[in-house]
């Protein structure tokens, strides 16, 4: 049976595995604008197909020869990413969404040897969320932690009647963690990959986002 609460675009064979081929490749990590681009293209991709899950309303408009009946969204969903790795996947998104307003988190997970993974949350500029739809562009999903830690401080700005988290890849543990936590959440993914590593990486991934988009953090 279907889950109607998860969605991956790779199921059926589409341009988004070219996309994603790229993203993977080590040939061409060397090359961030064509890194970016092609998140921004599976951002397009992913917000095409939640669009057409969005109230819609009819609506006349008048060409040089007539009128005409169409049906164009009822509202504008609210975009969050979390900076910085995900603003390629959210340029894509608010693309399509151009009259969506924006939320933006700072967090980041502190890698220490011998310490559990923690996530730190510095940064949180949000509009009104309240019955709102809102969407979470995330590209890689890997324990879901940091998505999680900041869609919970996003609350504190209202509570949206709907909620979508889009990522280009996914690991099915974070996948697993984003459904215990935001059982109200419906997931729309480019790839579904194997496992995490001992590291809490993607495998097989594709590496940091964040580096491969804007260089890597010192």
């Amino acid at each position: 049976m279907a889950n109607s609460k998860l969605h991956i675009l790779t199921d059926t064979p589409s341009l988004a595995n070219h996309f994603i081929a790229e993203l993977r490749d080590v040939k061409i990590h060397g090359d961030s604008m064509r890194f970016r681009r092609n998140l921004e293209r599976l951002g397009e991709l992913l917000a095409y197909e939640i669009s057409k899950t969005l109230p819609y309303a009819p609506a006349t408009l008048t060409t040089p020869l007539a009128e005409t009946q169409t049906m164009l969204l009822a509202e504008q969903p609210v975009l969050a990413t979390i900076l910085r790795a995900g603003l390629p996947l959210y340029n894509g998104m608010i693309h399509y969404f151009d009259r969506a307003y924006s939320t933006f988190v700072g967090a980041y997970r502190v890698e220490e040897e011998n310490t559990e993974l923690q996530i730190n949350m510095e940064y949180l500029a949000s509009t009104n969320l309240h019955d709102k739809i809102l969407i979470l562009a995330d590209p890689m999903l890997a324990t879901g932690r940091s998505l999680v830690k900041s869609y919970k401080g996003m609350l504190r700005h209202g509570m949206p009647k709907q909620v979508h988290v889009a990522a280009a890849i996914a690991a099915p543990e974070g996948v697993a963690h984003v459904q215990q936590e935001m059982p109200e959440a419906t997931l729309w993914l480019g790839a579904l990959d194997d496992h995490l590593n001992e590291r809490s990486y993607i495998v097989p991934g594709l590496g940091d986002a964040g580096d491969l988009a804007f260089g890597p953090k010192i």
